[in-house]
């Protein structure tokens, strides 16, 4: 198992949790964003920049992305072809994506989209509280501890 990070809008505590987890299991960890990311000196832990786009990043991630690896992020669509891969995804709030749910998802994505094009604003997610955290931390244990092996 490799975990990938979806880093341009991973939250600084999530990312602290995932450093504390690579380095504690000893599995290889890479952060993917379009802008130059500090990573902890380790062995287990990388950063890949590349160029600014939209969903640069997001493909990248989904190109490198093997069968059993572990992908966060809250981008749905990425998700989704992490989990036809046969990887697992969860996101920055502790939701792990399944194939059960993620057609569900991906039409609520659509259908917000939607919204917004058409001019109406709904809103953002909320801040990222301490029970996001909680379970956020939950679930990458529960995955790391049935799935994670070093790479």
């Amino acid at each position: 198992m490799k975990i990938w990070v979806d880093a341009d809008a991973c939250p600084v505590v999530i990312k602290d949790i995932l450093f504390r987890a690579a380095e504690r299991r000893g599995i290889e960890m890479t952060l993917v964003a379009n802008q130059p990311l500090r990573v902890p000196p380790s062995k287990f832990i990388s950063s890949l920049q590349v160029s600014a786009g939209f969903d640069v990043a997001d493909s990248e991630i989904a190109q490198r992305t093997n069968a059993g690896d572990l992908v966060i992020t809250s981008d749905i669509h990425l998700a989704s072809l992490v989990l036809e891969k046969g990887g697992f995804a969860l996101s920055p709030r502790g939701e792990k994506y399944s194939p059960d749910s993620i057609k569900s998802r991906l039409n609520m994505r659509d259908f917000l989209e939607t919204l917004r094009a058409s001019g109406i604003n709904s809103g953002g997610p909320p801040p990222l509280n301490q029970q996001d955290r909680k379970n956020f931390a939950d679930h990458l244990d529960r995955v790391l501890s049935r799935h994670g092996r070093p790479a």
